[in-house]
């Protein structure tokens, strides 16, 4: 008998906005994925149907007709997302050639070209849904945002992909034309507002600014701050604890640089305002000076929800960076103490929360965001997750096999050393 029933989830709304997706993107009749192994230790078979999980139960309990999926070996756990990107200057390190930093391309089509391959490598990690933040204004004005929202219908059955208009600045007489284009790119199509304050000569006012748009537009807002100045962030904190649309703020590393009592009091005022933290355990990003990490523990011991997110993937802030959710948990465990469990879920469940998406969990009901990877327990997935296999909205959309080798040897025949590739391929078939 299955281990969990259907279970409706209260929030459908990411549902009934993929729903309206155009139908050559519809999920399948129905799969099951055998065998997988969960974090509790079960090993289980999942039946998914219409983008959700119909049923999961014991290994070899659950028959349904088509495809069936044998993930023996893998351990199955919700999608990561993604909730701080930059596809619009994701990739371009190396575009002035080697040794020749330059300006990357603004064109239309050079820009919705990095979008869909960045969105597509970070797919491959696992991040079936990405928040992007993409600069408006000056020059471009609002052709970046245009470019995006084409990779984004582009990515329709592949990936959900919401882009975060970036206004430069907002305040005096420079910034009129750019508030006026932040309301304007709201009715485009961006998912939130957003900006960098501390680059704003009046950075209060440019805080201001754009949650009178968030209010007025009714979406939520995501802001570049290294948050190295208390007051300032209380102030800010003072201000979003009004907005119901929710109010993310990163990457907050100057919050590590604060005095003990300065950043466990800004820590409270987050934590009363409803303020999420994404922080970027794997480098900086673009238009924030400050490098480092936010205080995850002490912003979760205050109660500060803390996500995870990639940050810069190849551009010129971190030429290096490799845009992957769980490299991301890997750090947060490692580097800041933080247990596998709580560490996956900055980049899964608090991710998703901080992106205003409905929870996922390998439980009847919810949502068939999922992501298999080749491993029996999370501290060993994260500490080496290489092979993966990635479900969204029912379908598996990616998969990542590697094969490890060594030459003859004896010792390993006679120790028995596990080998990741296999011949038998059981009843059902194989990645």
């Amino acid at each position: 008998m299955p281990d969990s029933q259907p279970w409706q989830p209260d929030d459908h709304a990411a549902d009934a906005a993929g729903a309206a997706g155009s139908p050559d993107t519809a999920a399948p009749a129905g799969l099951v994925l055998c065998g997988a192994r969960l974090t509790d230790g079960r090993v289980v078979d999942v039946r998914i149907g219409g983008g959700r999980i119909e049923a999961v139960g014991t290994a070899g309990s659950l028959a349904a007709p088509g495809p069936r999926l044998d993930l023996r070996g893998y351990l199955l756990l919700p999608a990561p997302a993604e909730p701080h990107a930059h596809s619009d200057t994701a990739l371009t390190a190396d575009d002035a050639g080697p040794g020749v930093p330059g300006p990357a391309s603004h064109r239309p089509e050079d820009i919705r070209r990095r979008a869909t391959e960045a969105a597509l490598l970070q797919l491959g990690h696992g991040a079936t849904a990405l928040r992007s933040h993409v600069r408006i204004g000056d020059v471009q004005g609002l052709a970046p945002l245009e470019a995006v929202l084409q990779a984004r219908r582009s990515l329709r059955g592949l990936a959900d992909l919401t882009p975060v208009a970036v206004p430069r600045l907002l305040t005096g007489v420079a910034g009129a034309g750019n508030l006026a284009m932040l309301r304007e790119a709201v009715k485009m199509g961006a998912g939130a507002v957003g900006g960098c304050p501390d680059l704003d000569p009046d950075p209060a006012g440019y805080a201001e600014a754009v949650l009178e748009v968030a209010a007025e537009q009714g979406c939520p807002v995501d802001l570049h701050t290294d948050s190295d100045d208390p007051a300032r962030l209380g102030r800010l904190a003072a201000m979003a604890g009004g907005l119901r649309t929710g109010v993310s703020l990163g990457p907050c590393a100057g919050l590590s640089r604060l005095p003990p009592q300065a950043a466990a009091r800004a820590a409270d005022q987050l934590a009363a305002a409803g303020v999420t933290v994404i922080c970027l355990p794997q480098g900086g990003c673009c238009g924030v000076e400050g490098r480092g990490t936010a205080p995850v523990r002490l912003l979760r011991a205050a109660g500060v929800r803390v996500a995870a997110g990639s940050g810069a993937l190849r551009d010129l802030a971190n030429p290096v960076g490799r845009g992957d959710p769980l490299e991301a948990a890997y750090l947060l465990a490692s580097q800041h103490g933080l247990p596998a469990a709580e560490a996956y879920e900055a980049v899964s469940s608090a991710a998703r929360a901080a992106m205003g998406l409905p929870g996922v969990r390998v439980e009847a009901g919810f949502p068939a965001e999922l992501l298999a990877v080749r491993g029996e327990q999370l501290p060993g997935v994260l500490s080496l997750a290489c092979s993966r296999v990635v479900v969204h909205r029912g379908r598996v959309v990616a998969r990542t096999s590697a094969v490890r080798e060594y030459c003859d040897s004896e010792t390993v025949v006679a120790l028995g050393l596990p080998r990741q590739g296999r011949t038998d391929s059981g009843s059902c078939g194989g990645p």
